[in-house]
């Protein structure tokens, strides 16, 4: 009788466990559907936000007419952006990039900017009027603008704003070669490095060059190889994440007079082969995303 009394206790409180693990997976599988329902809501609203961004009235004609070149959405999503994050563009020229991040990262983010200062005289003296025309911008559209914080990077140092392990990503677009005739190619990515938090990302797209490309044709073409960007990167202790095509274009066999500087949107060589280098259209590019481990 004892036996059999135990052995249908045992039967009873293995149901039962059998019970409370089935409403636990039950429980499990709902919660984990609920989080995987808010990431895809998540994600969802970041994009639908960030195609507000490229699409606002913020964005001039001009401006817009180069997304076919520049994939605003597709590199930003690349460099695993987020309207949360606190994001660093450095050396912004006009805006263009600018006037996507801002709105962006208005409600929940934060955007810096780091206008850069050349070590020589002669090339801040080029960038000034460009500068202080993105100042006034930027004053002028308080709505939009009114919560960048902007300093300034020079000789490898941020002005304007604490730097220290503060950024989610450093961005940068379209800039190294001038760093690299500036001789400070190396310390920007040390004051990019220290800028970032730890998992942080630096976003780079630049003019790619053949491979072989020596330094000193960079400097006078503009097109920079990837193996420098990602050696010098490395070197600053950055690990490379990921490479993408986002911004690649075949057509552009960068053997031009004027260097890349040939090809829209500059047109250095004015109506001299226009029409051809129209139809390149702009720069073949590299897009790189590093990490701060």
């Amino acid at each position: 009788m004892y036996a059999t009394r135990h052995g249908r206790a045992r039967t009873i409180t293995i149901a039962a466990a059998l019970f409370v693990l089935t409403l636990t997976g039950c429980a499990s599988s709902s919660l984990d559907s609920q989080d995987s329902s808010r990431g895809s809501q998540s994600q969802g609203a970041s994009a639908a936000s960030l195609d507000a961004a490229i699409n606002g009235s913020q964005r001039s004609s001009q401006a817009r007419a180069r997304d076919v070149y520049r994939h605003p959405k597709e590199t930003l999503q690349f460099f695993d952006l987020g309207p949360t994050q606190a994001v660093l563009e450095i050396a912004p020229g006009g805006g263009w990039y600018t006037d996507i991040l801002a709105p962006y990262l208005r409600n929940a983010g934060q955007l810096y900017e780091a206008q850069y200062l050349s070590t020589s005289v002669d090339l801040a003296a080029e960038d000034s009027a460009t500068d202080a025309a993105y100042r006034r911008k930027l004053a002028n559209a308080p709505s939009v603008y009114g919560n960048i914080v902007v300093g300034t990077l020079h000789a490898g140092q941020f002005n304007g704003f604490d730097s220290n392990e503060r950024f989610d990503r450093v961005l940068t677009f379209r800039n190294i070669h001038n760093w690299i005739k500036d001789g400070q190619f190396d310390a920007n990515l040390r004051a990019f490095y220290g800028a970032l938090k730890h998992g942080g990302e630096l976003g780079v797209e630049e003019h790619r060059a053949r491979p072989g490309t020596t330094e000193q044709q960079m400097i006078d073409s503009g097109y920079v190889t990837e193996a420098f960007v990602i050696e010098h990167a490395k070197a600053a202790g950055f690990v490379l994440l990921a490479r993408s095509e986002i911004n690649a274009n075949p057509k552009d066999t960068k053997d031009y007079p004027h260097g890349v500087w040939s090809l829209p949107p500059t047109y250095q060589g004015g109506d001299v082969d226009r029409s051809r280098f129209a139809a390149i259209g702009e720069s073949d590019r590299m897009t790189l995303k590093f990490v701060k481990p």
